[in-house]
């Protein structure tokens, strides 16, 4: 069927195949062009992984020298991180400190008793308190969710309330502060503090709030010298006693609390001085006479002295108990031993875990100290679960101060994290605890070690990317192990694209002369190469032969992670001085590997590079091929339309002939069949 021939249909002559055979023929020139660039995008794709290769490393290089290096970054240690966390900046010094976190800031959060689902909260004017903020809002009335999200509109960050099931079948509201600190309780007022009181969260107390007025007529003492108040602090010498007197003497019952500061002053050399020798009698001057203008003195007179023996001197006492509590019956207990520290620090205590129930009239300071004396201020007692004349009767938390003791300093402050102890360093206190915590600020080494081996990773990738590059060896893709098996076949195809061009030959001979050069380190001498922390071509310890490895000889560089570890613990220093080194005193690093491989790699990616020259030449190349192959493609269409007419033209000529012939032959039949 294929051979039958149907005019108009098929080509007697299969034109069609004859003129796609001679065009294929004519296309191999514009194929090979279009396969050059094919060839010319895959190395500038090439070029282009290379100078991102490059970026990379410049990038990484600057990183070690730069002023956001990481050998300045500092971290904080805590021994307890469940206890106290801290963060550092990187102008905080190297230091270490003992803490004590006696207690956690908290907020106040009270809790309702149990109330029916259908509870309704009435209409009113509600005004709450956080310190001094005051929040108030009306209520038109409603379920507990809407007067939650009525309050919650109106909190303004301050205060906060939910619905929580306590009980099955009943709800119970929460009331909260969002700002902790003993200064910040949560106070009621208005139609808010009947809600409370209704609700069960609070009842009414008396206000127990007692400030001691330090007076010097009012404070009696017994023995020592003049008891001075100066400033609303009162002043015990050494040796010396005072009783302070309350106005009125009160039970020491619940959770009432007496808070008072100290502070003691060591005496100095002269003023611990011993007795000096006595003067002795006091003897009038001899008389004299005159006469006819001569004068007669008598002898003076003498008195025998027996020699002065000095006294023994004190025997030192050193008593920190100082100061305890005066009972109406005229018992005494001692409060705990006080801080000795020239500067005030707070103490409180629970007065009913020292009284027993007794009632307090006065705190009596016994100063029994021969060279210390002792300063006492802001006296006051107080129930810290009152706040303005109310108990919570379901407190989730109570308002309170964070205390932190550092190196036996007292720090008082209303929130959990404190950043104006320790220059440039910020404290956290998670919970309290007896434990004392040590504290210690120190280089960031863990950020020190990923920069170094983010270095020694982008200089290994682009060491890599250059002998794929230049040679044609498939063992240099088998040493990457580190490839999937996807980009060692990519990799395969790069194999020898650019062998012998010179511009990465001597890149990677520029870089493999940085990393194993000797740089100059003030610090220590000792430590001018990469090799001395660990980092070279073969890291491996004496006489721990593996045998020839051909990868070694390529320029890669291993690291040995115990020789860096133990030389970022203890030569830090010069390990910054190795990869960036101020030599000549002018604040600009002018040494150093990471500075030499940034300047040797700064030319090739910068704006207008070798690596732009190279990829603008092949935008250039690419262009005038394609140009080209437009040109033969016009031609191609022309040659194509050339054939296709001249064959059609055959085609016909053939037809008409062959009608002719069979025209002739009919007319030669008739005239045969004729005679």
């Amino acid at each position: 069927m294929s051979d039958i021939y149907i005019p108009g249909v098929k080509s007697r002559f299969n034109t069609e195949q004859l003129v796609e055979d001679l065009m294929r023929v004519e296309r191999v020139p514009r194929d090979r062009a279009q396969s050059h660039v094919e060839t010319l995008r895959e190395e500038k794709t090439y070029w282009q992984d290379v100078g991102r290769r490059i970026t990379s490393l410049r990038e990484s290089s600057r990183l070690l020298y730069s002023f956001q290096n990481p050998f300045n970054d500092r971290v904080v240690r805590s021994s307890n991180d469940s206890v106290l966390t801290g963060t550092a900046t990187r102008e905080a010094s190297e230091q270490e400190r003992g803490f004590i976190v006696k207690q956690v800031a908290q907020a106040d959060r009270f809790l309702s008793s149990p109330l029916e689902e259908n509870y309704r909260i009435p209409e009113g004017t509600y005004s709450f308190s956080v310190g001094d903020e005051n929040i108030s809002f009306n209520f038109r009335g409603g379920s507990l969710r809407d007067f939650t999200e009525a309050l919650n509109r109106r909190g303004r960050d301050k205060i906060k309330a939910g619905i929580i099931t306590v009980q099955p079948g009943t709800r119970s509201l929460l009331i909260e502060s969002l700002v902790s600190g003993a200064a910040n309780r949560l106070g009621f007022s208005g139609a808010s503090e009947n809600l409370a009181i209704e609700t069960g969260m609070v009842q009414k107390v008396q206000d127990i709030h007692r400030e001691v007025n330090l007076r010097e007529e009012t404070i009696r003492r017994t023995r020592g010298s003049a008891v001075p108040v100066q400033d609303g602090s009162l002043d015990v010498n050494a040796g010396g006693d005072a009783r302070i007197p309350f106005d009125l003497a009160f039970l020491a019952e619940g959770n009432l609390t007496l808070s008072f500061e100290t502070s003691t002053r060591i005496k100095t050399g002269d003023e611990l001085a011993g007795a000096s020798p006595p003067p002795g009698p006091s003897i009038p001057q001899a008389g004299s006479i005159s006469y006819g203008g001569i004068v007669i003195e008598n002898d003076p007179s003498e008195v025998p002295l027996p020699p002065w023996t000095p006294p023994e001197a004190p025997r030192r006492v050193d008593d920190m108990a100082a100061l305890s509590l005066v009972f109406s019956d005229g018992t005494s207990a001692k409060l705990p031993a006080m801080r000795d520290s020239p500067d005030f620090t707070v103490s409180q205590y629970r007065l009913a875990d020292i009284a027993g129930g007794k009632t307090i009239s006065a705190i009596n300071v016994e100063n029994n100290n021969t060279h210390r004396d002792i300063q006492i201020r802001n006296i006051r007692v107080f129930d810290p679960d009152s706040s303005g004349g109310f108990r919570p009767l379901n407190a989730v938390s109570t308002a309170q101060d964070a205390i932190v003791s550092m190196e036996g300093i007292e720090i008082h402050r209303p929130g959990n994290t404190i950043d104006d102890l320790i220059p440039g360093v910020t404290i956290t206190a998670k919970t309290p605890s007896d434990i004392p915590v040590r504290i210690g600020v120190e280089p960031d080494r863990e950020a020190v070690k990923e920069a170094i081996i983010s270095f020694v990773g982008n200089y290994n990738r682009l060491v890599a990317d250059i002998n794929v590059l230049t040679r044609h060896d498939d063992q240099i893709v088998r040493e990457l192990s580190y490839l999937s098996s996807e980009e060692q076949e990519d990799m395969r195809k790069r194999l020898g694209s650019f062998s012998g061009d010179s511009t990465l030959n001597r890149i990677r001979t520029s870089l493999q002369g940085a990393v194993t050069n000797p740089y100059t380190t003030e610090a220590d001498r000792n430590m001018a190469m990469l090799s001395q922390i660990g980092i070279g071509t073969d890291v491996r310890r004496a006489g721990a032969s593996s045998g020839y490895n051909p990868s070694q000889l390529r320029g890669y560089l291993e690291i040995d992670e115990k020789v860096l570890d133990a030389a970022l613990a203890s030569n830090l220093r010069p390990i910054q001085q190795l990869f960036g080194n101020d030599t000549d005193g002018d604040l600009l690093v002018d040494s150093g590997v990471a500075f030499v491989v940034e300047n040797l790699t700064r030319p090739f990616v910068e704006t207008g590079g070798i690596i732009s020259l190279k990829t603008g030449t092949f935008d250039t190349r690419i262009s005038q091929e394609e140009r080209r192959i437009e040109t033969m493609d016009r031609q191609l269409a022309s040659k194509e339309d050339t054939l296709r007419r001249q064959y059609g033209q055959m085609e016909g000529a053939f037809n008409r002939m062959e009608q002719m012939s069979t025209s002739l032959d009919n007319f030669s039949r008739r005239a045969s069949n004729n005679n």
